[in-house]
């Protein structure tokens, strides 16, 4: 093993300094412009929209260097998994892709194999796979992602396996190309980081601290997209309503947001929100601006303060539910969250208390999730006793009330006309697909010149999760 090897280490992601943020730009070096010439990579992304952008900068950087990109990983000279670490089960995905991998390798041994992500930044993760997976050439963490181009050379010339995880509380990196999904809709960075520290969390240790991009690199960004024609940002950030806290005095997300609505890009999205930062003006820009679409997801994890406070989540029941209230003031409102049952200690009356809240908010859709421990967090250190039958039962019940209400909120578009911007053709054949202003998706009867356009549509049938419309003039 090489002597720069860089291994994840929790005590130093732990660490929130007052030093300021370093600002620099990524810049390609020559030297690196022509590895990809007459190779193909393979990209498999798992987690989060900020993975999913993460992954669009690292295409950026893989086309700068003239690779060709490839849907078939038994056709690609490099494959790169970009991981998750939210939960388990991404986990569990991420290593048994690189078991298929490892028989690719086998046969033959030329390709180059990485890991980068939030998988990356975990101790344990990267224990495993200098032990059990030698076959990958190179890890990196979520703060090098600029390291890539040096990195793969260096693999292409060197067979050691190379562990490269920075444990710091970040840069902030501009410039980064981007090859993007998608041609009406992009992500923007608007800061990165957590310094929310939830007891069942391990993303303040992998993504770093809190720190804002100067918003005047937001906005051109913004106004840059308005003029290669996108019609959506969503701009993102593991906990967007922290925008600016770090940076400005007087300039927080609702500023921005302003900002960014006088750009006339004809939406704008932001994910995700932490209730604890979500203010009054928040509230009035949402409800001011056209074009500061009425959708908010606002996770609120557990319907119970006593479980509220064992997570670290700094609020308790009562001011979630205020400040769900003046949100529901705005009209046609959509509101989502993400909620996790059984997590340790959670009785029978702390989760009828979750289910009293999602009656009482009656939310237009939600992520529900089991509890799973992550290394090195707190929670993970706190007696579970909870069978895993009584947390699936509580899911199943959780879930059946979650979907009822995704119905009745559907039913109520029946017969009425949105916009929707329709992104491209749907899985129901002859149909295209797009979402409204509050991120429902509607399937679309129409023909494919309407796609890349926000359009009028009536609502004709509705379901749990999917509306079906056609386009009115």
């Amino acid at each position: 093993m090489g002597d720069s090897m860089q291994i994840p280490n929790y005590e130093k992601a732990r660490v929130r300094s007052k030093d300021k943020v370093l600002f620099r730009n990524f810049k390609m070096l020559d030297e690196y412009l022509n590895i990809g010439i007459d190779k193909k990579f393979f990209l498999k992304t798992y987690g989060c929209q900020m993975n999913e952008h993460d992954s669009e900068n690292l295409k950026g950087m893989l086309k700068l260097m003239n690779f060709q990109e490839t849907e078939d990983m038994n056709d690609a000279d490099f494959i790169l998994l970009n991981t998750c670490s939210i939960r388990e089960n991404a986990h569990n995905k991420a290593f048994g892709m690189l078991g298929r991998i490892k028989h690719l390798k086998e046969k033959n041994p030329n390709i180059i194999v990485a890991l980068c992500g939030c998988m990356a930044q975990e101790v344990g993760v990267v224990e495993e796979i200098r032990k059990k997976y030698k076959f990958v050439n190179f890890v990196f963490g979520t703060h090098n992602l600029d390291d890539l181009p040096k990195l793969l050379k260096n693999s292409f010339n060197d067979s050691k396996q190379n562990i490269e995880v920075k444990s710091i509380e970040g840069d902030v990196i501009e410039d980064i190309p981007v090859k993007r999904d998608n041609p009406y809709k992009a992500y923007v960075n608007i800061i990165y980081g957590c310094d929310k520290f939830c007891t069942y969390c391990i993303v303040p240790y992998t993504r770093g601290k809190q720190r804002s991009r100067k918003k005047e690199d937001i906005i051109n960004e913004v106004k840059e997209l308005v003029h290669d024609g996108y019609q959506e940002v969503t701009l993102l950030g593991q906990n967007v309503n922290a925008y600016g806290k770090d940076l400005y005095d007087n300039y927080s997300l609702a500023e921005l947001l302003e900002d960014i609505s006088k750009t006339n890009i004809p939406r704008i999205r932001f994910i995700t929100s932490h209730p604890w930062d979500f203010t009054d003006k928040m509230v009035e820009v949402i409800r001011n601006h056209d074009n500061i679409l009425n959708f908010v997801h606002l996770p609120v994890q557990s319907g119970s303060s006593r479980i509220l406070k064992l997570m670290g989540r700094k609020y308790t029941k009562e001011s979630y539910l205020e400040l769900y209230d003046k949100l529901r003031s705005i009209d046609n409102i959509s509101i989502t969250t993400d909620i996790i049952v059984g997590f340790p200690g959670e009785t029978d009356e702390d989760f009828k208390e979750t289910l009293d809240l999602v009656n009482y908010c009656k939310f237009d859709s939600a992520f529900t999730f089991i509890y799973s421990p992550r290394e090195n967090t707190p929670a993970s250190k706190l007696k579970d006793d909870i069978t895993l039958k009584e947390k699936e039962e509580r899911l199943y019940e959780l879930n059946e009330l979650i979907n009822k209400y995704s119905k009745e909120s559907n039913d109520k578009m029946l017969n009425n006309t949105y916009s929707v911007l329709i992104e491209g053709e749907s899985t129901k054949e002859g149909m295209l697909f797009g979402y409204t202003e509050t991120n429902k998706l509607v399937n679309v009867k129409g023909t494919i010149d309407n796609i890349g356009k926000i359009v009028n549509v009536k609502i004709t049938d509705a379901k749990s999760f999917s509306l079906d419309g056609e386009i009115v003039e």
